[in-house]
């Protein structure tokens, strides 16, 4: 078993340099995809130093957020196989309560909102 696994990863390893040797030296002639505004908004070609939107800025620090905090939650599927205790039950409700109570203040607040109306 152990002889197969080796294997495996030596031929996969070789199959992804000779990969990467192949696609390294391709040449794209067609730059106009690299010169088109990217993810976030700016423009590639405009003053480094341009105010961007405090709106976009707000909604990916409330991802990060958001998306950490559901992070937490899945070592807590590994717990419904053991035996759960009630103290751990109502940690695990408080925590789901909080979040819910966040995600709920934020979209009261509008920063869940895109467009203002």
């Amino acid at each position: 078993m152990l002889i197969l696994m080796m294997s495996f990863t030596v031929a996969l390893s070789i199959i992804l340099v000779i990969v990467y040797h192949l696609t390294n030296y391709l040449s794209y002639t067609n730059s106009s995809e690299k010169m088109t505004p990217f993810e976030c908004g700016f423009d590639p070609l405009s003053k480094m130093r341009s105010p961007f939107s405090t709106r976009f800025f707000l909604l990916v620090v409330l991802f990060l957020i958001f998306d950490v905090e559901i992070a937490l939650l899945f070592p807590v599927l590994s717990m419904f196989s053991s035996n759960v205790s009630t103290y751990m039950s109502f940690a695990l409700i408080l925590f789901i309560f909080i979040l819910l109570f966040g995600m709920f203040h934020e979209w009261n607040e509008g920063a869940l909102d895109w467009f203002s109306t």
